[in-house]
């Protein structure tokens, strides 16, 4: 109960300072904060953190309900954690903005910044015990892939802009390979091969049920995420889901998605829908939203009914052809790793 109360506190601390003191240069510096809290202050401290572990609201538009799977660890790790990624929630302000900026110019959830601080602390040189470099902790031929150069000269890997952006192409990558968030950060942190055995072992595609034919390191990794998104936001969203959670959510939800402004049209072709929201400067999210297990039903059947904003609808038909080639030239890419 002192923990809940505690964060209780420091979450709405973080947030009142949060429009005020932001850093004046890229330079990256730990913040010490006062951790006494008188008990009374609060009377209901999981209303103070946006009810951690109950149920959101269910007209959100993203009901990031906690897994009671995660409760465990995700409280252990609120209590260790808290007063220093709150204090990284304003320091670390120009570093999330930036990123928000690209995750959403890739049609990402904006929440994904979020492993870059479980990767790194931001740190722009850190390096792991395996080689990994930078503020996304990537292996020299994984960031070779992405697009960074890393020679003896040069490392692109410790520049926040380049890294953040070859990030984003990968977890675009890994998603289209999953579709599903959770499986993809435990993907990025132990490579696909330890995600596809522990797939094949379990029987399962869902996260909760493999995780533990996951190495133990992949399975914290996701748990960290899930924790760290809580503390920064307070609740989760559909980046702390798994595929069937985000599949039950329901699209009246959705601001765009009325009868109104949402327009269906009969595609057929090997559409990939990374691509579409891509194109389209659609959010994944969104996209997902309106057209559930699109990329499933097109591998099925080669034929979708396509729901997107009217907007969007003109926009897909004007570049249908250039969507198309280009999901070929993803599946096509995807199929010879």
């Amino acid at each position: 109960m002192k923990k809940l109360l505690l964060l209780a506190f420091l979450f709405s601390s973080a947030t009142a300072s949060f429009a005020t003191n932001t850093p004046q240069n890229d330079s990256i510096v730990d913040a010490e904060e006062d951790s006494t809290l008188p008990e009374q202050i609060i009377a209901n401290p999981r209303e103070g953190f946006k009810n951690l572990f109950e149920a959101s609201n269910t007209t959100a538009a993203f009901a990031g309900k906690l897994n009671p799977n995660a409760i465990s660890f995700v409280d252990d790790y609120v209590d260790k954690n808290s007063s220093k990624l709150l204090n990284m929630k304003i320091w670390g302000k120009p570093y999330f903005d930036m990123m928000d900026g690209i995750l959403d110019k890739y049609g990402l959830p904006v929440e994904l910044k979020y492993l870059s601080v479980i990767e790194s602390e931001l740190k722009s040189f850190a390096v792991s015990w395996a080689g990994a470099v930078g503020p996304w902790q990537f292996m020299p031929q994984t960031a070779r892939e992405m697009g960074l150069v890393v020679s003896g000269k040069r490392d692109e890997r410790t520049d926040f802009t380049k890294s953040t952006k070859a990030a984003a192409r990968y977890l675009t990558s890994l998603y289209g390979i999953y579709n599903d968030w959770l499986l993809v950060i435990a993907a990025y942190n132990g490579g696909p091969g330890k995600v596809d055995a522990a797939i094949r072992k379990s029987g399962s595609r869902n996260f909760w049920n493999l995780q533990y034919y996951l190495p133990t390191e992949s399975r914290n990794h996701v748990k960290k995420f899930i924790a760290t998104h809580y503390i920064m936001e307070g609740q989760g969203s559909i980046a702390t889901l798994t595929k069937k959670e985000v599949e039950a959510l329901p699209i009246i939800n959705s601001p765009r998605a009325s009868k109104d402004t949402v327009e269906t049209l009969s595609i057929s072709g090997k559409y990939n829908s990374m691509v579409i929201a891509q194109y389209l400067e659609m959010s994944i999210v969104e996209f997902n939203r309106l057209n559930p297990a699109f990329d499933q039903n097109m591998a099925i059947n080669n034929t979708y009914d396509l729901r997107l904003p009217a907007d969007k609808s003109l926009l897909f038909l004007a570049k249908k052809w250039q969507i198309l080639e280009q999901s070929i030239k993803m599946a096509l890419t995807l199929a010879t790793r």
